[in-house]
């Protein structure tokens, strides 16, 4: 589904990327793992086109989609949920879900019911304003508000930052349903080890703008995956 080449970044005169090069492959989980500071959420925002790359090349579907805009990516199938969750506080919780319509066809603004069989906590929350939340309760209702625009690859950056451990248990549950139930393809980027370790099916890890080792799960070394991502 997607396969990103060689993906270079700056911000002004500071390098962030250098030569990254990502896969990720329909229902499964890849996941790009590393300390803070390492360029995984840059790596996210050239994937979503919230920032443009400085170079490289990037493929949706076999479509070279390389510095396309945002809205534009976002009508093609990419869905991300940013680190912090981004929900806009003021709006309910149905309007923030309903902001997911702007990527799909009029006939297509409805809530799906499996929204709320993924996340049972929202239904009951629609009319409360989002910045109302909990920490948790935020993180599902991004998620859920992504899973409305009927994403073909779905961006994760950090879902268990700052989240109680109940609702972390709660999102890996839905991150592998969708894996196994969703034609899509998610790329979950993580600090936390043994979270990310458990849902991977391929493994990038990065360290100063770089990949430096990667493989699948079935035959990567814990212990040496471990030492690449500082942890």
């Amino acid at each position: 589904m997607l396969k990103a080449e060689n993906i270079t970044l700056h911000y002004g005169s500071s390098q962030i990327l250098y030569g990254v090069s990502v896969a990720a492959k329909l229902n499964e989980i890849t996941c790009v793992m590393g300390s803070n500071g390492v360029g995984k959420t840059s790596l996210l925002r050239v994937l979503s086109g919230t920032h443009a790359s400085s170079g490289g090349t990037y493929y949706l579907g076999g479509e070279e989609v390389t510095n396309s805009r945002a809205d534009l990516l976002a009508k093609s199938g990419v869905a991300y949920v940013p680190q912090g969750r981004l929900i806009f506080p003021m709006l309910t919780v149905r309007e923030n879900l309903q902001t997911g319509f702007a990527c799909l066809t009029r006939d297509q603004h409805v809530i799906p019911d499996d929204i709320y069989t993924l996340f049972p906590v929202l239904k009951t929350m629609l009319d409360r304003r989002g910045g109302d939340l909990s920490g948790g309760q935020q993180q599902q209702l991004a998620i859920a508000r992504a899973l409305i625009t009927k994403p073909r690859l779905l961006l994760l950056d950090e879902p268990t930052e700052g989240i109680q451990p109940n609702i972390i248990t709660q999102i890996g549950e839905v991150i592998s349903h969708l894996k196994l139930q969703q034609k899509m393809a998610i790329i979950l980027v993580e600090q936390y080890f043994d979270f990310a370790f458990s849902l991977a099916d391929q493994i990038y890890a990065m360290t100063r703008g770089e990949i430096v080792y990667e493989g699948r799960k079935s035959k990567i070394s814990k212990a040496k995956l471990r030492n690449a991502v500082g942890v």
